[in-house]
């Protein structure tokens, strides 16, 4: 009998395995030097006794490091692109690094057609051509944990979107997510006096809910059915999910047309439009008013609401619509946080620093209560 050995299959199942060791090294190279980076820097701008002089240094260093974060989170992909997301925010990043990462936005590499076909085949049970009328093999965008395709049913004429989960990207970014925990707990006990840990830790435990499609699905049409029940029209739009097509690994749901929000700018250049123009200002008007009603009444009408409003999630649609996309991170808040939180927005709205600061104590206690619930 002759042993048959397939010298490719054998590489692919040794890169496989390899795979999570060569990020882990690449990932505590870049880390460190970053952080070494840093550390040096500290040392030359102690010596610097001008203070303005100093801030010019720190925007310079900030710069520097915001293009290497830039340059390791899209080159590892995966969890690192949640983690641009999450950091590039202006209250938890240097306005560098806020800059820079805040196009990081649906870069991450495209799973092959072929291995896309593969897994929507498996999970939905019948053919990509006894499914769709057509199916666009290009995607539209392609994240962290899933690319989105644009493509049309049988016998319907409006398209839909067919979001479809990387194979393997769950085991990859629990790799991810225990080296940027260790890095955390060293970086706490030696520089900074917080509790990077625990965040980290709540991110672990807030990503997996987005490996489950059909959470996603069932989240979604829960915020529709919301936004409708208590507006004559919703603020914002939110994609109506395809009965009978989702799956853990596959989401079917309706397609909006829009302009991703970060590229609004470039589209009023094109027809004309100046930025600082009435008309510019009216539609960013329309677009905070819709984007404030739909969050004001998701937090403290309903307590459920959509936990992920980074750029790359928020389309502008004809009229200066909204349509707010993606709902794999939703949050459901306990009654005593939202009537915490109402207080505490109220004092703020009437200008009363006394009620603020009691608001604010009474809705940290009420999430630390909620947080010792939740653990017991």
């Amino acid at each position: 009998m002759l042993f048959h050995f397939d010298l490719k299959e054998f590489q692919e199942k040794v890169s496989t395995q390899l795979r999570p060791l060569q990020r882990s090294f690449q990932f505590w190279v870049r880390a460190a030097d970053i952080y070494t980076g840093y550390k040096v820097f500290q040392v030359r701008a102690s010596l610097e006794k001008d203070v303005q002089k100093q801030e010019v240094m720190w925007e310079k260093q900030h710069a520097v490091a915001a293009d290497k974060i830039y340059n390791m989170c899209s080159d590892l992909g995966g969890f690192f692109l949640k983690v641009a997301q999450i950091v590039g925010k202006p209250d938890l990043a240097p306005a560098a690094w806020v800059k820079r990462l805040v196009t990081l936005c649906d870069q991450a590499p495209a799973t092959p057609y072929n291995v896309v076909r593969a897994v929507l085949e498996k999970e939905l049970g019948q053919s990509i051509d006894e499914l769709f009328e057509y199916f666009d093999k290009d995607p539209l965008g392609s994240a962290s944990i899933a690319q989105v395709h644009r493509a049309r049913l049988k016998g319907d004429k409006n398209d839909v979107v067919v979001k479809v989960q990387h194979p393997g990207v769950q085991e990859l970014m629990m790799t991810d997510i225990c080296n940027l925990q260790a890095f955390a707990l060293y970086i706490q006990k030696t520089d900074v006096k917080f509790d990077l840990f625990s965040v980290t830790k709540e991110m672990e435990k807030q990503i997996s809910y987005e490996f489950n499609f059909v959470r996603e699905a069932e989240a979604m049409a829960r915020i529709r059915h919301f936004l409708c029940q208590n507006n004559k029209r919703s603020p914002v739009r939110v994609p109506r999910v395809i009965r009978d097509m989702v799956s853990r690994r596959v989401l079917v749901m309706e397609y909006i047309d829009g302009i991703p929000i970060l590229k609004l700018g470039d589209e009023m250049a094109k027809r004309g439009i100046h930025p600082d123009g009435k008309l510019a200002a009216a539609a960013k008007q329309n677009i905070l008013k819709n984007l404030s009603l739909a969050y004001g009444q998701m937090i403290l009408k309903s307590g459920f609401f959509h936990a992920d409003p980074h750029p790359g999630n928020i389309l502008i649609c004809k009229g200066s619509e909204v349509a707010l996309l993606d709902y794999g991170q939703v949050k459901d808040l306990p009654d005593e946080l939202r009537l915490g939180y109402a207080k505490l927005v109220l004092a703020i709205a009437d200008n009363d620093p006394l009620r603020a600061s009691d608001s604010y104590r009474l809705f940290q206690r009420n999430c630390f209560l909620c947080s010792v619930q939740c653990i017991s």
